[in-house]
């Protein structure tokens, strides 16, 4: 077995970022104090694409990336800097964006079920009528085939920038389109048509993102021989899988690919419910970090600004918001009903023996407690779909317990397919609908994350850190990704708004006079993502702000924009910019809480760099960290930046806490080098007891012999006049910060002495002559 890495620092490959650059910052990353690589996609992707997960070709590295030998390169690097190198791979899925780039998915189209790969994908050709149906058109195919739109040329059929093949010999004959068209494997359609008729398993909703059937041993040897050549070769260390709840078997997956790497480090990108727990029988080391990324964000919200936030939020909504569980079951039915639909089509064919079925499947699909269950395992979760559903709609009952009565058996295809179904169905249902949907504090809308949740006390947080360290002690940590919501300093500074949510109120009542969309929860949202991202660039929060309020789906949407409505919401936007008054309001109150957010941000990152766990640094947030959703957190990294101002550290530059975020590097490179040279002292988790009025404003732990403390609530903090007598106890010195350089004895430790320079502390047994 692989051994972890200490920590991981994941980059964006990309034509503008390829291997070699990654590779040259192997000395940088060395020097912040990083145990490894973490890359995202580097097998070949569709040309031109900015994330890599659009995989069109698993037998070659991504030219645009690199290539090759651009990994070879990269590898290179990181040995003689002794980084591990961690890579992201794509099993659930392809890119079918331009045919002619993927080999597979054109010689489908060519020559349909008597393709070699036809069995690659997972297509239901009876759906069809014997023909893949392909969702491109913008009009009618007889609309397009008369405004010319759709040409036979070359022995190819095009479709503006689309190209498609045709089938041998049928359009020798020189025969209309129309006629040639039907001649075809595939049927072109209405992108519209999607939601309803697509006769193929996507990637969510994406037409993109063909559906592969990686349980399929020839579809897993052909999309793993070059990931396999890695680990044979040497130049890779471990694996991140992308999205495993889309697989037919993932716990049969993850074996195989144990055994084609040799049981190599692997993390699978498993978002957890609150109490859900992975399959123990996995062959991984854990998640991607999302369910740590909660526990760090509530420790540090206050409880007491719960009520408040949601009268705000009543008052918004002119009356109650509607419990969480209620909110997400309808937009997940609102999916499965509308843009899944085809998918549950698909399972209810799955069920001829139950006539109706598709209804209550999509009723199941809404109450189904989690992303998934891995028959037998996680029949719990079926179990409680059904009550639920049954409670709900009882004019199906009996037809919702035949389903779930076929459900329950693992072998059945459509129990398959249903655990396929309901992570899609649950992803788009709340994270990409429900979220944009409440605001009481947006900072709790995060990819994994229970917004129901409030905060949570420290007694609470060290439980959850414990028991990671006793389950997985090798999952990954993550404060940002490129799936994120809100960058961690933006969500940082949006938790200090429970400290004060009575002027959160009235600065959005100010705000509703002259810019109120008749949304308010959406109002509310975008406020609260401007002040905790602010000064951000005017285009930046115009395309955050129409995304948001199009993944909402409330009062526009993607497939049908309200171009009235979008004009408010630019104009919302535009007063934080262009009205003398928004502006100046939106200065003042990020001045209030502009110290908060940054007490708060080194907080969480000493939190995650140094408990338990493999923590990751995503690009760039060594620094300040407040983009907003992809592609704003995409943004290239000014890496020249960075080493001068590692190298200031170096020199011994103790930098004030202010906008440069000179001070949080100094707490990342810190914390990781501590990390990775002296793991031996972070190998158990124990509080340390405080005592004094301000106890409650500090989380204080014992790592094995690395003692970590912060503040929370720095707005309290201060009310109250500062820690006053607070003390913490701590073992015999001496012990040295790691930060400041200042050496303790041990023993009863004034709180206020400890932080006189920064708002955190890690101390480390001074091993000093």
């Amino acid at each position: 077995m692989t051994p972890a890495p200490r920590s991981t620092y994941r980059l964006q490959l990309s034509k503008d970022f390829p291997l070699a650059r990654a590779a040259e910052l192997a000395d940088y990353l060395h020097a912040l104090g990083v145990d490894g690589y973490y890359l995202s996609p580097i097998l070949q992707a569709t040309a031109g694409s900015s994330h890599g997960y659009d995989v069109v070709d698993h037998g070659q590295v991504d030219a645009d990336r690199g290539g090759r030998a651009g990994l070879l390169a990269l590898s290179a690097a990181a040995r003689v800097a002794g980084l591990f190198v961690l890579v992201d791979i794509v099993p659930n899925h392809v890119g079918v964006a331009a045919p002619e780039q993927n080999t597979w998915w054109w010689d489908v189209l060519e020559n349909g079920r008597d393709s070699l790969y036809a069995d690659f994908f997972d297509i239901d050709w009876e759906a069809g009528d014997g023909r893949l149906r392909i969702p491109v058109l913008d009009e009618s195919i007889s609309d397009a085939i008369a405004a010319g739109d759709l040409q036979l040329r070359h022995g190819e059929l095009h479709y503006y920038d689309h190209v498609y093949p045709l089938a041998a010999g049928s359009a020798d004959d020189g025969a209309a389109v129309d006629a040639v068209l039907a001649r075809q494997h595939y049927e072109l359609i209405e992108w519209r048509r999607a939601d309803s008729d697509i006769n193929y398993r996507r990637f969510f909703a994406i037409n993109e993102l063909a559906g592969i059937r990686v349980e399929n041993l020839d579809v897993f040897d052909a999309s793993h021989r070059e990931i396999a050549r890695w680990f044979t070769e040497g130049l890779v260390d471990g694996l991140r899988v992308d999205h495993p709840d889309g697989l037919a078997d993932p716990g049969g997956y993850l074996n195989r690919l144990a055994d084609v790497t040799g049981g190599a480090y692997v993390l699978v990108e498993k978002i957890l419910e609150r109490g859900e727990a992975l399959p123990p029988f996995w062959a991984t080391a854990g998640t991607t970090g999302y369910d740590a990324l909660a526990d760090f964000d509530r420790v540090l919200i206050d409880p007491a600004g719960q009520r408040a936030l949601e009268r705000v939020d009543s008052r918004l909504r002119r009356g109650s918001m509607m419990p969480w569980v209620d909110l997400i079951h309808d937009t997940k039915r609102s999916i499965a009903d509308g843009i899944l639909r085809a998918e549950v089509e698909r399972l209810g064919r799955e069920l001829p023996e139950v006539d109706n079925a598709a209804d209550a499947l999509a009723e199941l699909l809404a109450c189904f407690p989690v992303y998934r269950s891995y028959l037998p395992f996680g029949a719990e979760h079926l179990a409680a779909a059904r009550a639920d559903a049954v409670a709900r709609r009882p004019d199906i009952a009996p037809v919702i317990e035949a389903v779930a009565g076929v459900l329950a058996d693992p072998t059945h295809p459509a129990a398959i397919r249903f655990q396929q179904t309901s992570g899609m169905v649950m992803a788009k249902g709340v994270e990409d609908t429900a979220f944009y949907r409440v605001s009481r504090l947006v900072s709790l809308t995060e990819v994994g994350a229970d917004p129901d949740e409030f905060a949570i006390d420290i007694a609470e947080y060290h439980r959850r850190q414990q028991l990671r360290l006793a389950s997985y002690p090798t999952s990954m940590t993550t404060l940002s990704t490129h799936d994120t919501k809100r960058g961690e300093d933006t969500r940082a500074r949006v938790s200090v708004l429970s400290e004060i949510a009575h002027e959160w109120s009235e600065f959005i009542a100010r705000r509703r006079r002259d810019y109120a969309l008749n949304d308010g929860a959406l109002e509310n949202l975008l406020w609260e993502s401007i002040i905790g991202s602010w000064p951000r660039d005017r285009h930046a929060l115009h395309a955050y702000a129409e995304k948001a309020a199009r993944e909402a789906g409330s009062a526009t949407s993607w497939s049908d924009p309200d171009e009235t409505f979008e004009q408010r919401l630019r104009a919302l936007v535009d007063a934080a910019f262009d009205d003398a008054e928004v502006a100046a309001d939106i200065d003042e109150i990020v001045s209030r809480i502009r110290q908060a957010g940054w007490s708060n941000g080194l907080a969480l990152k000493l939190l995650q760099l140094t408990g338990p766990g493999v923590p990751d640094v995503y690009q760039g947030s060594e620094l300040w960290e407040h983009s907003l959703v992809d592609p704003d957190n995409r943004r290239p990294v000014d890496f020249a930046e960075r080493r001068r101002l590692l190298s200031s550290l170096d020199s011994g530059d103790l930098p004030r806490i202010d906008a440069t975020g000179a001070a949080k590097m100094l707490v990342v490179t810190r914390a990781l080098r501590a990390r990775r040279d002296r793991g031996h002292l972070f190998t158990s988790y124990m509080p340390l007891p405080a005592f004094g009025g301000a106890a409650d404003h500090l989380i204080a732990v014992d790592r094995g012999g690395a003692l970590v403390l912060a503040t929370r609530l720095p707005i309290g903090l201060a009310a109250r006049g500062g820690w006053g007598d607070t003390i913490v106890h701590l073992p015999a010195g001496p012990l040295r910060d790691e930060l400041t350089g200042e050496v303790f004895d041990g023993g009863e430790v004034p709180v206020a002495r400890l932080f006189a320079r920064y708002p955190v502390a890690l101390l480390m047994p001074d091993s000093r002559p």
